[in-house]
C-alpha cells in the first residue's frame, strides 16, 4: 500500500510543477518577444536500503522554445523585431549584460534608450544614452539616428548603434526577470548579420491551443493521482478491520 500511495503522491506533486510550468507559458502568450519554457517528465530511481527497485518522476525545465514568433507591423519608430535568429543585448540584474527579443523600446528622463520594462539597452560603445531630440529612427542594421532639438528636418546625427548579438542558444539560460544570460557570464559580440525588422514586434510563440489541452490533461491527471491516494486510503482501512476481525 505504502508504496502506490507514494507513487501516486510522487506523481500528483510533479503534474502540479508541470502545470505550473504550462500556466506560466498561457500567461506570457500575449508578452512582446516572449519565448516558451519547455519542460519533459524524468524517471529517477529512488535510493535508499536495500535494491533502489523504485522509480520516481521528476519535472525539469528541458529549456526554451527559441522558434521565431509571428511579426507585428505596429508603425512606430521605436518598435524594433529581431529578423530571423539573435537578440537585442540590455543591461540585466546587477549591470550583467542580458538578451531579449523584446523590442519595445522607450527613452526615460535621462535620455537612456530601454525596453518597456526598463532596461538599458546596449549600443556598441556601451549603454546607449540620446541627447535631447525632435525625431528618432532606428535602422535595419540598428543604427540609431536623430534629429536634435532645435535643428532642421535635414540636420540628422547618427549616435549608436544597437548592439545585436547571435550567441549560441545552447549557452543561454533564463533569469528570474525573463532575460536570458550567458551561462559563463560572458558578453557576446555584436553580429552584424543580425538585422531588425522596425516598425515591428515579435509576438509570443507560445500555443495556446496545445497550452490549453495540456493544462486540461494535466488537470485529469493529478485527479486520477488524487483517486488512487483515495482509494489506497480505503484499501488500507478495509485491511485494518480484517485484521481486527482475525485478531
Amino acid at each position: 500500500m505504502d508504496g502506490m500511495i507514494y507513487t501516486a503522491m510522487n506523481s500528483a506533486q510533479q503534474i502540479l510543477l508541470k502545470q505550473t510550468l504550462n500556466t506560466h507559458n498561457l500567461a506570457n502568450a500575449n508578452t512582446t518577444g516572449f519565448k516558451a519554457t519547455v519542460d519533459r517528465f524524468t524517471a529517477l530511481p529512488v535510493y535508499g536500503p536495500g535494491k533502489p527497485t523504485r522509480v520516481i518522476s521528476e519535472t525539469n525545465q528541458a529549456g526554451t522554445n527559441f522558434e521565431t514568433g509571428v511579426l507585428e507591423y505596429t508603425g512606430r519608430n521605436l518598435d524594433i523585431a529581431i529578423s530571423g535568429q539573435g537578440f537585442i543585448a540590455v543591461e540585466g540584474v546587477d549591470g550583467k549584460e542580458a538578451y531579449t527579443r523584446a523590442g519595445n523600446l522607450k527613452t526615460d528622463a535621462n535620455g537612456l534608450l530601454t525596453t518597456a520594462k526598463g532596461n538599458i539597452v546596449y549600443g556598441n560603445g556601451g549603454l546607449l544614452a540620446l541627447p535631447p531630440f525632435e525625431k528618432i529612427d532606428i535602422a535595419a542594421d540598428g543604427t540609431v539616428s536623430i534629429i536634435p532639438t532645435g535643428q532642421s528636418a535635414n540636420t540628422v546625427s547618427a549616435i549608436d548603434r544597437i548592439k545585436l548579438v547571435n550567441p549560441d542558444a545552447a549557452n543561454l539560460e533564463r533569469g528570474q526577470d525573463g532575460l536570458f544570460y550567458h551561462k559563463d557570464n560572458l558578453r557576446a559580440n555584436a553580429d552584424a548579420e543580425v538585422t531588425l525588422a522596425v516598425g515591428s514586434l515579435e509576438n509570443s510563440n507560445v500555443n495556446v491551443i496545445e497550452g490549453m489541452v495540456n493544462m486540461i490533461e494535466l488537470a485529469r491527471a493529478f485527479e486520477i493521482n488524487t483517486k488512487l491516494m483515495r482509494l489506497t486510503e480505503d484499501n488500507d482501512a478495509a485491511t485494518t478491520e480484517l485484521m481486527k476481525l482475525n485478531g
